[in-house]
């Protein structure tokens, strides 16, 4: 239940000053306690079979729940079996979670065995994160250590340090789970650290929901694009580069390519200029900008630089250390600063395909979605407090038009806001009041579901979050609108106002993909590589019935190519069906094909990615109609649309 807005296990006493609310197991609420319960069940299966194992943290996370375990020898499928069978008795058992609020000291001594747990106890509420999913063990609070007990005897069977809350029993945990995967896993991420076996698993309320779940992670294991961009030759990570930096093959340079220019000439055409920053920059940009101290651990070591010595080594001229950029912001601020601004400039609006860099652990590293070198389609605009609603409201019109052209339809927002504790938050009431509601009248004017979430906004401003589902029904977090008086207020930015006084102007954050990386990754998921004819890498392949009809489909290719349309023909040995195979494969969207009826006929053939066919569609119609369906954004060539043109 919820407490006065706070999560609870149902043992809580509540009295009539309290304010209660129910959490069904079927809620996002009730979804995560169960899981967190399963993984407990989990790690206390793991210690009856193996008592010398020991806990790092298992919270849970979207879709299932994982637990870190350092064990002499890594799990075996036959462990696994094992576990899941000593599981299935715990959750029979119906042992009772009971929560047990504890000091320091007495948790240091309960755990004394566990160093993890214990080094765990010594960044509570420290400055630095003490380790991905770690909130579910520790936090700024008291520490409690949660009792799985016999219902019967009243005897503790297991303890874990956790914050809770969980279901009332491990019966409550049901049929609904099951134990999926083995990975190798840092502790806290970082490969300086133990490497730890991490157990992963999924728990839903019924048996037949992890049937479905089940049958989604199929098909999503077959749209995984790190295993389409080897199948597809679109991207790689080579280990001479280095981890989490991704080099672009010609094929997904293409995809890129064309993603970026077609958003480059939305933005133009919607009153952005583009602007170009380096990667790099002196330490006193960031200094200002406030990230070498609310974002050390994500920026990379610096570099030293300018520094001078004498031939005996002494310094004779100090040096500078040198960042690769963690943000794009700081370098736009100082092309505003550049020179005085006036009202009548306002609002204005840069944008940049910048590459940034991000210091992240090795363990948290995860193909496109998740790197360490990545280029956002990054926006900045600068606006007085009156064009503030206005602009905002341009900018998540633009946002949800540009994203249905790459085929995503559905979408919801998140409004991020401040709560009631002042302390966390910079700024005036006036402020927050006043670009809150801002914020607000744009989302709700939008008619997408909102949700408002308070505590959750930046320090400094209210924040939009736009999300969308992709093909498998996953919710994937796009697009931030994040309002900012903070930066212009450390960079000391003005304009003149209509009445001669100066005043500061309002920052708004925007990226429209997120990174260009992560969103060529969910596009290659939504579409299990099968791109959209304008996207797509090779827009058609010729395929000669026979040798002799060669000179004919490269004609005919020409024509297309031309025209702009990318277009290559296999001129291979392979026998036709297997190149129709092949290409088929590789997702080309469509194949033409021409023999002797084609060239008499001066018309080609075309066989769709379903297998479907439509013949003899005269050369120069074929050209206009894929070319104009390339400009339309269109998804596909039909039949309808041949007759259409013929007609």
């Amino acid at each position: 239940m919820r407490v006065d807005g706070t999560l609870t296990d149902l043992a809580v006493e509540v009295t009539d000053a309290h304010q209660a609310e129910p959490v069904t197991i079927d809620s996002a609420d009730g979804l995560d306690i169960l899981r967190h319960s399963t993984a407990h069940v989990l790690a206390q299966a793991v210690q009856r079979l193996n008592p010398g194992a020991k806990l790092g943290i298992g919270p849970f996370i979207t879709d299932g729940f994982y637990y870190d375990f350092q064990v002499a020898d890594p799990f075996t499928p036959e462990d696994l079996k094992a576990i899941k069978k000593e599981m299935q008795r715990i959750v029979k058992e119906g042992q009772r979670f009971v929560r047990r609020a504890v000091s320091d000291d007495e948790a240091r001594t309960e755990l004394a065995g566990e160093p993890f747990k214990l080094e765990l106890i010594e960044l509570k509420g420290g400055k630095k994160e003490a380790a991905e999913g770690a909130s579910v063990e520790v936090g700024a609070g008291e520490l409690t250590i949660y009792d799985n007990v016999d219902p019967k005897s009243g005897e503790t069977r297991w303890g874990d340090l956790c914050r809770g809350p969980h279901v009332p029993t491990t019966r409550m945990v049901g049929s609904g789970w099951d134990i999926l995967r083995v990975a190798g896993a840092y502790w806290r991420g970082s490969e300086k650290n133990p490497q730890l076996q991490r157990i992963y698993g999924t728990a839903w309320p019924t048996k037949d929901e992890l049937v479905a779940y089940k049958d989604r992670l199929a098909e999503a294991a077959k749209r995984d694009h790190r295993k389409l961009g080897r199948e597809l030759d679109l991207f790689s990570f080579p280990d001479e580069i280095g981890s989490g930096l991704s080099v672009w093959h010609p094929k997904g340079g293409i995809v890129r390519g064309e993603m970026e220019q077609h958003a480059r000439r939305a933005h133009i055409d919607n009153g952005y200029t583009y602007v170009y920053t380096p990667h790099i920059s002196k330490s006193d940009l960031f200094h200002t900008s406030g990230h070498l101290e609310t974002y050390a651990e994500g920026i990379w070591p610096p570099i030293r630089m300018d520094e001078e010595r004498d031939e005996n080594g002494e310094i004779t001229k100090q040096g500078a250390d040198y960042y690769l950029k963690p943000m794009n912001c700081p370098m736009h601020i100082m092309i505003y600063k550049e020179r005085a601004r006036s009202y009548r400039d306002l609002p204005l609006r840069y944008a940049e395909n910048g590459t940034v860099y991000r210091n992240e652990l090795s363990g948290a590293l995860h193909g496109l979605t998740r790197v360490r070198g990545f280029t956002q389609d990054d926006s900045h605009l600068f606006v007085t407090h009156e064009q503030l609603e206005g602009e905002v409201t341009k900018v998540l019109e633009f946002i949800i038009a540009m994203l249905r052209d790459f085929g995503l339809d559905q979408f919801e927002l998140e409004l991020s806001m401040r709560d009631d504790e002042k302390s966390k938050w910079i700024g005036s009431d006036e402020f927050w009041e006043y670009s809150t509601n801002a914020l607000r009248n744009v989302a709700v004017a939008s008619g997408l579901k909102l949700t408002e979430v308070p505590g959750e906004a930046a320090f400094y401003g209210p924040k939009i979050d736009l999300k969308t589902r992709d093909a498998l029904g996953r919710v994937w977090q796009l697009s931030t609108v994040q309002v900012d008086p903070n930066l212009p207020e450390r960079f000391e930015l003005e304009y003149t106002a209509a009445d001669g006084s100066r005043q500061r102007p309002i920052m708004i954050h925007r990226a429209l993909f997120g990174s260009i990386e992560r969103f060529f990754a969910i596009l290659l998921e939504h579409y299990a590589g099968d791109f959209p004819l304008w996207l797509a890498p090779v827009q058609i392949m010729g395929v000669p019935v026979a040798e002799e009809y060669a000179d004919y489909v490269d004609d005919a290719a020409a024509r297309f190519r031309a025209a702009g349309v990318r277009v290559e023909v296999d001129h291979s040995a392979d026998r036709m069906p297997k190149k129709i195979r092949t290409h088929t494969t590789q997702k080309v969207p469509l194949l033409m094909i021409a023999g002797e009826q084609d060239r008499s006929a001066g018309t080609v053939s075309f066989r769709f990615r379903d297998g479907s066919q439509l013949n003899g569609v005269p050369i120069a119609e074929a050209v206009d109609l894929v070319s104009g369906l390339i400009d339309e954004k269109r998804l596909v060539l039909s039949d309808a649309d041949v007759e259409t043109e013929s007609a």
